[in-house]
């Protein structure tokens, strides 16, 4: 195993071909696809955190982020898919969890996304399933899965509802559906018909809508999954939502594809086309302004036909502040803008910027490296040639051509560079700003060149065919044949004197570059090689090729060789120290193998691209080792030992900082530099002149001014002082002519106070008849009242006599049981007072039973006092009630019946006991012997007596306060029910006011309503008389006509006078009648007012009485409990007591086994 490996510290480019490839961590940070690993770039920093995949993989697919931006999902390509879930907030991004589809046979992840929570993550799989799965990821468990889609439709999107953990949209070519997860399973809520219809994005901007984007260039908005509204451009700063017909099919005229979608606070943004981005803002609910328009700029070095802005955006993400706006784009370029400056700088037109460097975006072919200069020289297939920083991490120059380059070669010196086109070899200077052609070769298709190590030599392949330069010269010193096939690489040895080449056609040459001749050749037609390399110590050569193994050769044999594995060898690096060969593979790894080389698969492998490794190169101070990939990305790993620590350096390396500068530019600059200087002397007298002008201008301004106002104020002094004696002679003739109002004021004051007090008078005297009218009224209610109450009093009399009498009648028909059950259970006292006390309890319920009817019968009777009108239908409920007592009462009789029956059943059991104890005298003349022993127990047994009357006795002590409590609380209960006795009477009073007022409102509003017709007559006669008026005004010409019309006006008018006065005197009448209506009313309300407030402190009080009733019937209950208990236990210990007592009476010659058997039970 090798003690010295490579370790990923920078990478440049963008991987292509992964969903959602751009994710903001933070402010700073931002997460892409790289290489074989995603890569958490600080921005600001400019340095780089490697998150790597499994080492399985055949590359990432899709990305999503976690809306609290801490964990990242990816989802890797393989023969079973999988997603990793990390987490970013730990150094290395630590893996929390690597989710599977189980049983599914998934190969790919097109689209993920987490929930609003982070808690749930769902997927799309591929073709053909094309499932939707939704994850508790934390717990590894899948908890719904749903078939989405067809082939024929493929989904490009999903997300979740940013309001919502159990929504989800999916969007795709011909699909547009809402899920929502209830009852473990995705169930679909939308049923949109959308098959011709390709959405390639979609946004939820509320918690009802989505807002997609097609490839025809429309924005249709979602309501609760049916798509009924699109969003068009109204004029150049508005836009409007329209309502979508149902055969609206028509895509419109916009041809521009919207590729990406975003919501923010403000609203949304979207690409309208190749290269631009729309922020819209939310102006109404339905509608959104175009408030920016943000372009990717043109590349200043770029002389392609396709230019930087017809890139198609293909992912939008927005710092968590919403400061920053990032995008990617189909070329692999990563751009972003400043959203607080596209706010303050409205007017002016907002591009693009880079957000680290310019990326290759095609697959890059040649990769060269200089020893006095920290630089790298890439060329790639998509026609440019860049120069990279590998220190501070920057792109240094660059530049695009109109032939694609195959190869590059940077001089010794930094300041020199060979580039292979299609058509020639180019000799370029790296100047200061620019990369220049000096001169041109006539080597067509060169994919292979390099510099000799002094650089006054370089070798450039065409074909088969090794051409040889001089620098200096520019002559075509060698052109080494010998190669058959195509050769793949070229190396210069240390002291520029051989040149190694290896080639398709499976041969490796070391050159002579003195002579041109071949010194050593190894020839293996079955291997196509694709590296070769001299050894540190430049005495061997170390080759790889098609198959699988790498070489080590030396005169013509080969030495060593690693054996084969399943991945091919495709590049070649041996460190200057000599301790490491790194060689890249196929599959996009980098091993790094112990030199002198191991006899077995000895190698560290570190996966650092997904594609093949195309070139690598190892600095000269052997701190870092550079490679690039068909993925377009090139890699800086720094090459580190087991413990992670740079290697030592074994020469020290000085890099200069000389650049080239041309003579014109230098020149050009300079003279711009004095026109500048001439420019800025001549703006700054310009600006001093300007400024002496705008003085002496506002000095002028300023005398004209002055002298404007002071003869203003002048005016308007003079205006005053007239407007001073307007005023006071306004004054005057105003006090003339109050006095004079006041005089006749006065005067007509006088004439209404003796008008109204003559009608007063009148109206004083309709109100006294009015008022007795009243009083008789009043009488009569009174009396009809006082009736109906005696009628009430009596029937209630009438009732409770009748319930009392049966009351009695039940009592002593209970006392005549009590009397004949003690006279016939005289003869077992302790049975009798057994049943007595069983039967007093029976008589205790059904008092309580009683005491509680009598109570619900209180009540009745209280609700029969308010309802007068149907005392006689509820009389005969009660009726049926009484019945239904007596019924209850003739129940009681038989139960009563039933009992004596089983009292003699049980006293004919105490015979036939009698009769056995007889028996059992008899018997007991044998067992004298047993008596002495019983004596004893009998002694015990009385021991045991007076201690259970002790108990007794302490029980009867417990038994009496609790009998007094009962007392107190049935007094408490007796107080309760007289207060609400009275409260009710108080209620029947407060109910017959209000009855009385009611009538008297009716009344009221009866002569309203007579007094309003009353002016409504008015009103129709004065019109009448208006009209006929106004007709006799039309005959003022014609005196006859006139005097007709106004005899018939007085024939028709005149005879009412009498009943137009009366009509005045009504008025007054009316105005009495409204000032008692509402003294009334007034009345009304505050007698309301006191009946509400009682009827509140009654339903207080009756809550309070119902809560202590239920409070003492539950201790009641308590106490009947425990005196039960108490009397049973006593009950039991005299029947112990006597039983005890009867064997001690018995014969001495009773026997032994039944005498012995009742002791034994009562001693256990």
């Amino acid at each position: 195993m090798a003690s010295v490996v490579s370790q990923s510290h920078f990478i440049f480019g963008l991987r292509p071909g992964v969903a959602n490839n751009l994710c903001f961590v933070d402010e700073q940070t931002v997460v892409f696809p790289s290489g074989s690993s995603c890569v958490c770039h600080n921005i600001v920093q400019r340095c780089q955190r490697f998150i790597s995949g499994s080492e399985r993989s055949q590359g990432m697919g899709a990305l999503a982020i976690s809306a609290n931006r801490r964990y990242l999902a990816a989802s890797e390509c393989g023969e079973k898919a999988t997603i990793t879930v990390f987490d970013l907030q730990h150094e290395q991004g630590r893996r929390r969890k690597v989710l599977t589809a189980g049983d599914m046979p998934v190969q790919e992840f097109l689209c993920m996304a987490f929930s609003p929570n982070s808690k749930y993550l769902i997927s799309q799989t591929g073709a053909p399933e094309w499932i939707l799965i939704f994850w508790l990821w934390e717990k590894n468990k899948i908890l719904a899965t749903v078939k989405t889609t067809t082939s024929t439709n493929p989904v490009t999107q999903v997300s979740f509802n940013p309001y919502n953990n159990m929504l989800l949209c999916v969007s795709g070519a011909g699909v547009f559906k809402l899920f929502r997860y209830s009852e473990g399973a995705l169930k679909q809520c939308s049923f949109a018909k959308v098959e011709s219809i390709n959405f390639l994005c979609h946004a939820w901007i509320s918690d009802e809508r989505v807002i997609a984007g097609t490839d025809t260039g429309r924005l249709l908005v979602s309501e609760f999954g049916d798509l009924r509204r699109e969003i068009k451009m109204a004029s150049e700063r508005q836009v409007e939502v329209k309502r979508i017909k149902e055969s609206d099919g028509n895509p419109g005229l916009a041809v521009s594809r919207i590729t990406a979608i975003l919501s923010y606070s403000k609203g949304f943004v979207c690409t309208v086309g190749p290269g631009v981005v729309c922020l819209f803002e939310k102006t109404e609910e339905d509608l959104y302004r175009k408030s920016r328009e943000i372009r990717i700029p043109p590349e200043p070095h770029c002389s392609d036909l396709i230019s930087a802005e017809s890139q198609e955006i293909d992912t939008m993400c927005l710092s968590p502040a919403e400061e920053t706006l990032a995008v990617s784009t189909d070329r692999g370029q990563l751009y972003s803008v400043s959203l607080s400056s596209a706010d303050t700088s409205r007017e002016e037109q907002l591009h693009f910027e880079f957000l680290s460097q310019p990326f290759h975006s095609n697959s890059i072919t040649g990769l060269s490296i200089c020893i006095r200069k920290p630089l790298v020289a890439t060329c790639s297939l998509d026609r440019s040639v860049r120069i990279w920083n590998y220190e501070t991490k920057e792109l240094e120059l660059y530049k695009e051509f109109q032939e694609e380059a195959f190869s590059v070669a940077l001089h010794p010196t930094g300041l020199f560079l060979l580039v292979g086109f299609s058509d020639k070899l180019r000799l370029m200077n790296l100047i200061i700003d620019d990369i220049r052609t000096f001169k041109e070769f006539t080597v067509r298709g060169c994919r292979e060149c390099a510099f000799s190590h002094g650089g006054h030599l370089f070798a450039a392949v065409n074909g088969n065919i090794i051409h040889v330069y001089s620098v200096t010269s520019f002559e075509n010193m060698l052109n080494l044949r010998g190669h058959s096939g195509k050769v793949r690489a070229i190396e210069w040895s240390l002291d520029d004197r051989r040149l190694v080449s290896c080639g398709m056609d499976g041969a490796v040459y070391e050159w002579n570059t003195q002579s041109g001749k071949r010194e050593s050749e190894s020839v293996l037609k079955s291997c196509s090689y694709t590296g070769v390399a001299f050894s540190a110590d430049y005495k061997t050569v170390l080759a790889v090729g098609t198959d699988l193994t790498l070489k080590e050769i030396q005169d013509c044999e080969v030495l060593r060789e690693v054996p084969a594995d399943e991945v091919a060898h495709t590049a070649l690096a041996v460190s200057h120290s000599g301790r490491v060969v790194f060689t890249g593979t196929s599959s996009g790894t980098i091993r790094a193998i112990k030199y002198p080389l191991p006899i077995q698969k000895e190698w560290i492998a570190h996966q650092a691209h997904c594609g093949p490794v195309t070139k690598m190169v190892i600095t000269y101070d052997d701190q870092f080792l550079l490679t690039v990939s068909e993925e377009r990305c090139l890699l800086i790993s720094k090459i580190v030992d087991k413990d992670g620590r740079g290697l030592k350096r074994n020469r020290e390396i000085v890099h200069t900082e000389e650049i080239l500068v041309t003579k014109a530019d230098l020149e050009e600059k300079t003279q711009n530099m004095l026109e500048l200087k001439m420019r800025l002397e001549e703006l700054q007298m310009e600006n001093e002149y300007q400024l002496h002008l705008k003085d002496m201008s506002y000095n002028e301004k300023l005398k004209e001014l002055s002298d404007k106002f002071t003869q203003e104020v002048e005016s308007l002094k003079t205006t005053q002082q007239i407007m001073k004696t307007e005023m006071e002679r306004s004054e005057r003739e105003n006090q003339e002519q109050s006095a004079e109002v006041a005089v006749e004021h006065l005067k007509e004051l006088r004439d209404l106070e003796h008008s109204y007090s003559q009608k007063l008078i009148v109206e004083h005297d309709k109100y006294q008849d009015l008022h007795q009218k009243h009083h008789t009224l009043l009488e009569d209610y009174e009396k009809l009242l006082k009736s109906a109450e005696e009628s009430r009093t009596r029937a209630l009399e009438d009732l409770t006599q009748l319930y009392e009498d049966k009351l009695q009648e039940k009592t002593q028909l209970l006392a005549q049981c009590q009397e004949d059950s003690q006279q016939k259970i005289l003869e077992l006292e302790e049975i009798i007072k057994q049943m007595e006390e069983d039967e007093e309890r029976k008589i205790h319920a059904l008092q309580i039973k009683y005491e509680k009817k009598l109570y619900s019968e209180k009540e009745t009777n209280t609700s029969l006092k308010g309802n007068n009108a149907i005392v006689t239908q509820k009389l005969d409920g009660l009726q049926k009630q009484i019945d239904d007592r007596c019924s209850d009462i003739n129940k009681l009789k038989q139960e009563r019946q039933s009992l004596l029956g089983l009292i003699r059943s049980l006293e004919s059991d105490i015979e036939d006991l009698k009769r056995q104890i007889s028996g059992h005298e008899k018997t007991s003349q044998d067992k004298d012997n047993t008596i002495s022993g019983l004596k004893k127990k009998n002694q015990e047994l009385e021991k045991l007596k007076f201690v259970l009357e002790c108990h007794l006795n302490e029980l009867k002590k417990q038994i009496e306060p609790q009998q007094d409590d009962i007392k107190e609380k049935k007094e408490r209960m007796h107080q309760l029910e007289e207060e609400l006795v009275q409260i009710d009477k108080s209620n029947t009073q407060l109910k017959l006011t209000v009855s009385d007022l009611r009538l008297k409102l009716r009344t009221r509003d009866k002569e309203m309503n007579r007094e309003m017709q009353r002016v409504k007559d008015l009103e129709t006669l004065r019109e009448r008389l208006k009209s006929d008026l106004h007709k006799c005004v039309g005959f003022i010409q014609e005196p006859k006509k006139l005097k007709d019309s106004v005899q018939l006006i007085y024939a028709r008018y005149v005879p009412n006078t009498g009943s137009v006065e009366k009509s005045s005197v009504d008025d007054d009448i009316q105005r009495a009648f409204r000032y008692q209506r509402d003294h009334l009313e007034k009345t009304v309300n505050s007698l309301k007012m006191k009946l509400a407030k009682s009827a509140e402190e009654h339903e207080k009080i009756y809550v309070q009485i119902m809560k202590e009733n239920v409070t003492l019937i539950t201790e009641i209950n308590e106490l009947r409990k425990e005196l039960h208990l108490v009397r049973t236990q006593s009950k039991d210990y005299k029947a112990q007591l006597v039983i005890l007592k009867k064997p001690n009476k018995s014969r001495p010659n009773s026997e032994e086994g039944p005498g012995e058997k009742p002791e034994q039970k009562e001693i256990s």
